[in-house]
Parts: structure tokens; sequence; C-alpha cells
């Protein structure tokens, strides 16, 4: 094939997606060395706040022209104008989506409960989506959105920045290498953050003024509505079960990474959650002080059956790593802790690797010498085992790159729904708590368990539906 013919097929495939002003990388263009015309993107950022301002900021830099702001938060979207006074103030997304016909991609830092409903209705206009993690807040809303990317052809990435460190694909080349044999058994540990709200349950109910300059009504979406309150926004959504995952919610995402690709772990078989002083009958609004949760994943290929623990909170901690004698040496990977720690430790049959949290910083192999040796002796490991492009850093520069019709960013939608469906049925299994849930994640269903089906998915208010 010629390299003309090579290029036009290119364009031919960017075509298929192209609802939106063709965006045209610079070696399409055949300008090797120079920005083409349409090099800049103009993108829209939905939801400014803590998450959404660093997103855009980040993505500012990395070249993006962030041309429109939507937040139903006045106070909110004036902030972020601070740094960017020609964008467009939008305070409804589907206003955005419909009138700014400019907008070739839209970023999203939303609470999770509305993720799906605004990432679907723009890429089913064809625009780019770069969604945060956890990406929705049911499965069937993940596996809705990763469908809706696959047939429109979208350039997506969730918001695991982690997935673009280069320390991710070294500690992913470490296990593949066999350095510490077959693995099976995890552990994942996030107790630095804290994200139930049971002492702020009995005054839930009580009356609240909205405040000015803000719609609450489109906060709430397509939830079950109930009246605003202050413990709810600004920032602490998350704890609620109606709008946020809790800490799995939050941290899967980053934690889990790194082995849900080093493993290939796809989707658990069974889940089962421990929590004390805890009712989800009682307490189902919010989520338990500290939980550890059970995920067994089948063999995949010649790779063996794998056991992952989460723990969270205070009370559940992982066991002590065998090579590190308790109360002597401090495990030296920041984050990894007695008492607050955030991050990962990868039993194999030869050796252990703990890591910290957000693509396996700062990861080691347990043991005196034992990181040493294996980097001395490393070899890397040849990029077709890794799904995707090779990581560059920069996770939103990696999204722009595939909004121009270069490489799939490595947490696209296909990578980000799976993973963050471990979040999600890590929470149904504290729904069910105590009870071990066979799941069969081809049929979304847990077939011997019918009353956890109802969790996969929410019943929108009415005027809100994917």
């Amino acid at each position: 094939m010629t390299k003309r013919s090579k290029a036009m097929t290119r364009r031919q495939a960017l075509k298929g997606a192209a609802a939106f002003p063709m965006i045209v990388a610079p070696h399409l263009a055949g300008l090797a060395n120079a920005a083409a015309p349409s090099n800049t993107l103009n993108v829209a950022t939905i939801g400014v706040g803590k998450q959404g301002r660093f997103n855009t900021r980040n993505a500012a830099r990395a070249g993006a022209n962030i041309v429109a702001i939507c937040d139903v938060d006045d106070a909110q979207a004036a902030e972020m104008a601070k740094d960017f006074p020609k964008a467009k103030i939008i305070k409804d997304f589907r206003q955005l989506l419909e009138r700014e016909r400019g907008v070739d991609a839209v970023m999203i830092a939303t609470p999770d409960h509305s993720h799906a409903t605004i990432a679907i209705t723009a890429m089913q206009m064809g625009k780019p989506v770069y969604c945060e993690k956890p990406l929705a807040h049911t499965v069937y809303e993940c596996r809705r959105m990763a469908q809706v990317a696959r047939d429109n052809k979208i350039a997506t990435q969730m918001g695991n920045q982690g997935r673009s460190f280069h320390s991710i694909k070294e500690f992913s080349e470490c296990i593949w290498s066999g350095a510490i044999g077959e693995v099976r058994e995890v552990h994942c540990v996030q107790s630095a953050f804290a994200y139930s709200r049971l002492n702020l349950l009995p005054g839930i109910n009580d009356d609240h003024e909205v405040p000015k300059g803000f719609d609450w009504d489109m906060w709430i979406g397509g939830a079950k509505f109930r009246g605003y309150n202050p413990a709810y926004h600004p920032g602490a959504w998350r704890g609620w079960t109606a709008f946020g995952g809790g800490n799995m919610g939050d941290f899967v995402c980053h934690i889990v990474d790194p082995v849900f690709l080093a493993l290939r772990l796809g989707g658990p078989e069974s889940v089962v959650a421990e929590a004390r002083g805890y009712d989800p009958k009682i307490h189902g609004e919010t989520f338990p002080p500290s939980t550890k949760v059970t995920f067994k994943f089948p063999r995949r290929g010649k790779l063996p059956p794998v056991t992952l623990t989460w723990y969270d909170g205070d009370e559940y901690k992982p066991p002590h790593p065998k090579e590190v004698p308790a109360g002597g040496e401090t495990i030296p990977v920041p984050g990894w802790r007695e008492g607050k720690q955030v991050g990962g430790m990868v039993v194999g049959e030869k050796g252990t690797i703990v890591y910290g949290s957000h693509g396996a910083r700062n990861w080691r192999i347990l043991g005196e010498g034992k990181m040493e040796e294996y980097m001395a002796g490393r070899k890397q490991v040849p990029e077709v085992l890794e799904p995707g492009p090779p990581p560059n850093k920069n996770h939103l520069a990696e999204w722009l790159s595939a909004c121009k019709g270069w490489k799939k960013a490595n947490s696209n939608f296909d990578y980000g729904a799976p993973l963050a469906e471990i979040a999600m049925l890590g929470n149904i299994g504290i729904r069910m708590l105590g009870t071990e849930l066979k799941w069969d994640g081809e049929n979304m269903t847990f077939p011997h368990h019918p009353e956890a089906n109802q969790y996969l998915h929410t019943q929108y208010r009415e005027g809100w539906s994917l």
C-alpha cells in the first residue's frame, strides 16, 4: 500500500465519526513537522468543581482551546472563567451540545450519577469524550457508554490518570517477565480518605435553602428528586449512594488499575463484602466507615485464578508482607504505611510487589536486593503485550491526540468500563452484605441472587433517559 493510499484509508475511517468539523492530524495533512490548520481542538468542559478545574487547566496546557464552561453552579463556573475569560458560560449541558456547533470535544467531571446521560448525548452527536472515573454510576451505564463509543467510533478516555504513567508499564513488564512467579493473591487498600456519611444521616431530610445561582433540579438530573442539602454539594456527593460510589468508586480505578492491566483480570466471578456496624436496610443511603470486599477472578487462558481483596477505612487491613519483618523496616513505598495506606500488594509464588496509587507509582519488589536484581537484568517486554499505545505520561494530551485520529487512548471506554465495573460490583456486594454473589458478566446478572440485580441499573426520573 502506498503512503497516499494509507492516508486516504485513515481519512475515510475518520469520516465515520464526523458529526463535527473534521480534525485533521498533521501527518494526514502532509505537514509532518507542523501543526495543521485544524490541529487545535475546541473543547467544552462540563462540571468544573475541583477535578473539573484540574482537568480543564491541564487540557489547556496540552493544547486544547477551552471554548465553553458548563456548570449548574454559577460560583464554580465563575471561578473557572477567571482562567478562560473568552469561554462561553452555559448552565445546561443540553443547550451547550445543541447550540454550540463549534465544540469539537467535551470533558465531563460532574458527579457520577450524571456521567452517562451527558457522555452518551455527546457521543451520539459525534463528540469525543473525556469522562472522569469511575466512568458511570451503574454497571449498565458503563456498558452502554462503551457500546455507544464503539458504535459511533468515538475517541474516549476515562480519567484514571495513572493509566498513562510510565510506572504502570514498568510494573506490568515485571509481572509479565515472571520475576515474582504466578500471581494468585492481590490486596488493594485505601484507608487515607473516608466517604461514609453515617454521621450526617439523621439530618439528611432537613430543609435547606438552595444557594443563589445553583440549579438544584439540573444537578439532581435523572436521580430521584430530593431537597437540597449542603451534605451533597459542593463536593460531598461521593459519600451518598444516589450520586457517587464511595471509596470504591473513587479509588478502584486508580488502585486496581495496575493489576487489572498486568493480570488481564477482566470481570470477577464472585464478590462478597464485610462491614461492621452497618446495615444496608437502615444506612443504605451512604457507605460503611470500613469495608473488606473480596473478588474472585477465574482463570484467564494460562493465567491462574486470582483473589483480590479490597480494604478501606480503619477496621480492615491487608496482611503484612512476609518479606518485611513486622515492626521492623518500613515498607519502602510512599503511601504504603502501617496506618493510612493507599496502594496495592501483589503476592506471587516467588516474590511480592507493593505499589502506590495511580499507575503503580513507586512500585517495588520486596526483599533485600530483589528490586536491584530485577532492574539489573530487566528487559523491556514488546509493546504488543500491552493494550493501546505506549504511555506518554499526560492522560489528557493522549486523549487529545486520539481525538485527532491517532491511536486509541490507553483508558478508552472499552478498557475503562470493565475496570469501573469492579467498583460497582463491589458496592453491590456492600448492598448485599455478607452474601457471596456469583456474577455472570456475559449476561450481566447475578443468577442466584436476583434481588441484587436491581442495583445493576437505576430508574431515571421523568424527562431523563439514556
